[in-house]
């Protein structure tokens, strides 16, 4: 009997190993079998039942790389020896969010990080408002990632305002992506953390993942996905409320901004802060604010910013109003 087996989204790289070593040793587990791995495909020939055991037991080796971003030959091992029902679930170790590369675990590690995690758990629009280096995006980010892994959403929307934080650019070379990139940056830096970088390029091209202008959200309805709005605090208000509307069923909406970093020209107006005090009060939206606690970059930043925040007299920490809950 021969069957193929479609290999879809994982990291072929640390599937098969360097020089094929994870791979070959997978396959010594199946002595009276002939198999033969051609990129994402399996091909499997030998007798019925011994090939059953095999894509049985393959499809868990699969789903723990997926799962944790790393596998080795005594976890194949583990899986191939262990009874099917006696194999323990893929859950997350204590409050992991993410298994990223190189080992990276990624985890809420501040009070308001976890309050951000807590209030997506509950509600589906989060604001995560806060200074820089707080991990709004990256927690944000880590949110989505997981929420892919576990198929609770079909895809990840990821979007912020294309705009100049105080210098002009000007005419930006290459095709449409080549442009829109440097803007992006910040959250495919949160990505290649998380997820291995072909797995990533394939989420990319298939759309699985999308990363945008806000300006591309116009009448879209997005449906089953986790959305991200970076860097709101540069949307105007006509933007805020054309994205807030395109929120489809089953999808996961997080605003994150910083207030005190406002780049729009005058005399637009931001519209974060006018979309936190109209939508403060309605269930299912939940605001969490950040402060100068929740940095987590080089400790220069916080007195960077305290520095800052002195020198324009701003109230609190950050200059946050009261009602985001600091």
């Amino acid at each position: 009997m021969e069957r193929t087996i479609e290999i879809q989204s994982v990291d072929l790289v640390n599937l098969y190993g360097p020089n094929d070593k994870k791979w070959n040793h997978l396959k010594q587990h199946f002595p009276k079998l002939r198999i033969v791995a051609r990129g994402n495909e399996v091909k499997v020939m030998g007798e019925e039942q011994e090939i059953i055991r095999f894509e049985e037991k393959f499809r868990q080796v699969v789903n723990y790389l997926n799962h944790f971003n790393r596998l080795t030959v005594g976890v194949i091992d583990s899986i191939i020896n262990t009874p099917t029902h006696q194999q323990p679930e893929l859950t997350n170790d204590d409050d992991v969010l993410v298994y990223g590369n190189q080992g990276l675990q990624v985890k809420a590690v501040t009070k308001n990080q976890k309050r951000i995690v807590e209030a997506s758990e509950k509600n589906d629009m989060v604001f995560a408002v806060g200074p820089a280096g707080t991990g709004k995006t990256y927690t944000a980010v880590a949110l989505a990632v997981r929420a892919l892994k576990n198929k609770e959403v079909k895809r990840i929307i990821l979007t912020r305002p294309a705009i100049e934080a105080g210098e002009h650019l000007g005419f930006l070379p290459g095709d449409l992506k080549e442009k829109l990139d440097p803007y992006m940056q910040p959250l495919y830096d949160g990505l290649r953390d998380m997820i291995p970088s072909e797995r990533l390029a394939e989420f990319l091209e298939s759309g699985v993942i999308q990363i945008a202008p806000l300006a591309f959200m116009r009448g879209r309805t997005l449906d089953k996905s986790f959305v991200i709005l970076d860097e709101a605090q540069n949307a105007t208000s006509a933007q805020m409320k054309m994205f807030l509307t395109r929120m489809g069923k089953s999808a996961k909406f997080i605003i994150t901004g910083d207030i005190t970093q406002i780049d729009l020209p005058k005399p637009q107006q931001s519209g974060l802060m006018k979309a936190m005090k109209l939508l403060e009060n309605i269930e299912g939206i939940a605001i969490v604010g950040l402060d100068n606690k929740d940095i987590i970059r080089h400790p220069l930043v916080d007195r960077i910013l305290k520095a800052y925040d002195n020198e324009k007299g701003l109230s609190g920490a950050n200059g946050a109003p009261q009602h985001l809950g600091e």
